[in-house]
């Protein structure tokens, strides 16, 4: 088979894996080399079914041993297959960046032979790029589950970010639509990546000569509504990752039905708005201080799908409410629907100055069409605040204070040649 036939049909196979994001390293290039990673992130490329992509993203095979009901490139489908040598990967892979179409490699694969031998093949594309190329751009390796830890220790010297797809919520599901894998198969090599890459930052403080372990962390990704997990469910398993893996980044995809399988549900069309609110509730937890026992509970386990995650919030927590913009701390601006990081951080730097006015908040970029019913200024009210919380969501939605997702409902994307 031709190197671009192989390319069709390997980048779009690659293309239901979401966690390819490229900011968050920096690597210089040698004067002898070819390449740098700054942390401002990639230059554009565009995919097939036109989205806007960064980096070359490819799977090094699609010739797959594993049979999960939920995935493309499972055993029993009847879609064309391929596999490159990791030569191959790495001649597109300077090709591509010489012509500056690309500047940096995502680099995943379907489990050949076996585990190790994939990983082996994946690690053997870094290094040759690395030492016999010098190419100092991006490279994102995944992680083969079960693949030993000599391998994923080489993977993470060599690469920038390296990450361990966790696939589904629960290990019940796993067991039911990917009875190959095995749940501690996953995290295991999520946990030594977490251990090496602390380790790594230890050592760099001692000696800058120190070889830099995965410096642009490790992520992972998993399916959402192939399996019957609420979003309270989800949430905790991400806050656990965040706490004890130290992952960088935790991806959702929502489930694209794209086989025949009485193990997966039927679906009018994938859960993008749902995606989009654990998308914001993930954001909460990571920059907000909110816990998921904050966001959900048992009692209602799954988010609105009206109003975002933290609007959700407040109107539960009218006891938390009015705010007074010139007298909150930092932490309690946050909680503020319409306020986000940014602004907080200049509501609290502008009132070293000045009291803080209704016209001042604007310029700050806070979002009054919401934030207005939850705050006060120098003890004057926007809005009045004692009202019901019916009363509370209606002016919010007449006010154009809900969730735009809502008013438009995001559309998948095309995928063309699945099958062909």
């Amino acid at each position: 088979m031709e190197i671009l036939d192989k390319l069709q049909i390997l980048s779009g196979a690659a293309r239901y894996d979401a966690s390819c994001a490229s900011s968050g390293s920096r690597r210089e290039g040698s004067s002898s080399g070819i390449g740098n990673t700054s942390q401002g992130g990639i230059c554009h490329s565009w995919a097939d079914d036109g989205r806007c992509i960064s980096l070359l993203k490819i799977l090094l095979s699609n010739d797959c041993i594993y049979d999960c009901a939920y995935c493309v490139n499972r055993a029993t489908n009847p879609v064309p297959r391929a596999s490159f040598s990791a030569r191959e990967v790495v001649e597109l892979t300077m090709e591509f960046y010489r012509r500056n179409y690309i500047e940096g490699l995502f680099l995943s694969s379907a489990v050949m032979q076996s585990p190790d031998q994939t990983m082996e093949r994946m690690v053997g594309v870094a290094e040759l790029l690395r030492t016999e190329e010098r190419f100092g751009g991006y490279i994102h390796l995944k992680i083969i589950p079960g693949s030993s830890s000599e391998l994923v220790r080489k993977a993470g010297l060599y690469a920038d970010r390296i990450s361990v797809n966790i696939e589904l919520p629960s290990s019940e599901s796993l067991k039911r639509l990917a009875p190959q894998k095995q749940k501690q198969a996953i995290l295991e090599p999520m946990s030594l990546i977490g251990r090496q890459i602390q380790e790594s930052l230890v050592e760099r403080k001692t000696s800058r000569r120190a070889p830099r372990f995965a410096p642009a962390g490790q992520s992972t990704q998993m399916i959402i509504g192939a399996s019957p997990e609420s979003d309270f469910q989800i949430l905790k398993l991400t806050q656990g990752l965040y706490r004890k893996m130290n992952l960088k980044r935790v991806y959702y995809s929502a489930f694209v039905p794209v086989n025949e399988d009485n193990r997966l549900p039927v679906l009018a069309s994938p859960p993008l708005l749902r995606e989009h609110r654990l998308y914001q509730a993930d954001w909460l937890m990571r920059f907000y201080g909110f816990s998921a026992e904050e966001i959900l509970s048992d009692d209602a386990p799954n988010l609105d799908e009206t109003f975002d995650p933290k609007t959700s919030w407040a109107l539960r927590h009218p006891e938390f409410f009015p705010v007074e913009i010139n007298r909150a701390d930092y932490a309690v601006l946050l909680r503020v629907p319409g306020i986000g990081v940014t602004s907080a951080r200049r509501i609290v730097a502008a009132r070293r100055f000045s009291v803080i006015t209704p016209e001042g908040l604007k310029k700050i970029g806070v979002v009054m069409k919401r934030a207005k019913y939850f705050i006060t200024c120098s003890g004057r009210p926007f809005e009045k605040i004692d009202r019901q919380p019916a009363m509370l969501k209606s002016s919010l939605l007449l006010g154009d204070g809900g969730d735009t997702a809502v008013k438009k409902p995001p559309k998948q994307l095309v995928l063309p040649g699945i099958f062909t």
